[in-house]
């Protein structure tokens, strides 16, 4: 897959991929989204959602703007009414990024109270801002003060709830809104999985003995930026000994000849889509040993298993209660979770491991139009190396569809 750097004349672009040829209607998948989120907010009996997460934010209107630096200062939020228009506060000179976007019904100036953009003055700035989002819900809700905020610090909400306003989480909001994919949205997700494995080809080429694990990874990045994507969410890579326990970042060590390689890619991906797959290698000509064979047997064994047990209509108890039985030397270093979904990142929902359910689980069921990410982790408590992989899996009427399709193989 190539990025087509010809401009579109039909249907509307915006942002980084206004030159490139998307796969499906962009303004069906966003008024799709749009749709999903206010039917959330009905059924939960919100006025509205204000929204600052910069990925619901772009959940909600495809709206982008420096996405990873307005992830960690407050600069752009979003106001979602049940009814009503959406609007959008903008970073400063910005309003242009978001124009022919069929879900934004008006762009504003922003009014930050963070301490970085407003030093002393946060609180004062953040009474304004309180008095213009209060003004909304009264204006919009009906009578209805329930507003869901996903991302929003102490001193903001304070002066919301003394404007009567009442505060619910917009996290449990939009995670249910997000649930579902139309048809639109998996085309998106091929594109981004088409991108990563893209990429994931590039590192098995690179990878040779004398390599750093910073280096292997950076051919990631690469080809992900040059085929439309975004960013990469962690640096989750290592080599060798390394490999266990797992969780290591990349680093600049050497890989070395026969050494087990493993990785996690969390990519996003063109359109904001994430591609969220594991693989391991053996670096150079080296033949796997007996002990990296039989870990990496039990690894797809495991992926194997777990994926089959997916069916529409199963709950997450009976995902996890089914799911295959860990042996005990692998019990310790399990994975945090069994399944989890993705779409613009890792979502809801979470479903753990057996030995882990009644402590840290909840039950829902399975829907066509979830995707899922099934993991496994197999390194010995104590030994020297750990496999990893993950695959991508849609939830289809009658079954599933692996959405990556990368060799598992070690070699």
């Amino acid at each position: 897959m190539s990025v087509v750097r010809t401009e579109i004349t039909t249907g509307r672009q915006h942002g980084a991929m206004e030159y490139s040829e998307p796969p499906c209607d962009l303004d069906e998948v966003r008024m799709y989204r749009l749709k999903c989120v206010r039917e959330q907010l009905k059924k939960m009996d919100y006025a509205g959602a204000l929204l600052f997460d910069q990925l619901n934010t772009r959940y909600a209107t495809d709206a982008t703007n420096m996405q990873v630096w307005c992830s960690h200062n407050d600069t752009r939020y979003v106001f979602v009414p049940a009814e009503g228009p959406v609007i959008l506060w903008e970073y400063q000179s910005c309003k242009h990024l978001s124009e022919g976007l069929p879900t934004i019904d008006e762009v504003r100036p922003t009014k930050p109270f963070f301490y970085f953009a407003t030093g002393p003055r946060y609180k004062e700035k953040a009474s304004v801002w309180a008095d213009e989002i209060a003004d909304l819900v009264n204006q919009y809700g009906g009578g209805n003060k329930r507003l869901a905020v996903d991302r929003c610090s102490y001193t903001g909400l304070k002066e919301l709830m003394q404007r009567g306003v009442e505060i619910f989480d917009g996290f449990e909001l939009m995670e249910l809104a997000r649930e579902i994919k139309s048809d639109g949205e998996i085309a998106l997700m091929r594109k981004a999985v088409e991108a990563c494995e893209l990429g994931v080809q590039s590192m098995r080429e690179a990878l040779r003995p004398g390599i750093t694990e910073n280096a292997l990874w950076a051919k990631l990045h690469e080809t992900n930026i040059a085929e439309g994507g975004e960013w990469i969410e962690t640096r989750i890579l290592s080599s060798g000994e390394r490999t266990n326990p797992w969780f290591r970042e990349c680093s600049l060590r050497e890989i070395e000849a026969g050494d087990m390689v493993s990785f996690d890619t969390d990519l996003i991906g063109p359109y904001g889509y994430c591609a969220d797959m594991s693989r391991s290698w053996i670096c150079g000509d080296a033949k796997p040993t007996s002990e990296q064979s039989r870990l990496h047997a039990y690894a797809v064994e495991q992926i194997h298993h777990n994926t089959e047990i997916l069916q529409p209509g199963a709950s997450f108890r009976e995902v996890s209660e089914k799911a295959w039985t860990i042996p005990d030397e692998f019990l310790a270093n399990r994975y945090g979770s069994l399944i989890h979904g993705v779409g613009l990142c890792d979502e809801y929902p979470s479903i753990k491991h057996w030995p882990d359910f009644e402590q840290k689980g909840y039950d829902g069921t399975l829907h066509p139009g979830m995707v899922l990410c099934v993991e496994s982790y197999i390194g010995s408590e104590g030994g020297k190396e750990g496999v990893k992989l993950e695959e991508q899996v849609l939830i289809t009427e009658t079954g599933n569809e692996l959405l990556t399709s990368y060799s598992l193989d070690l070699a």
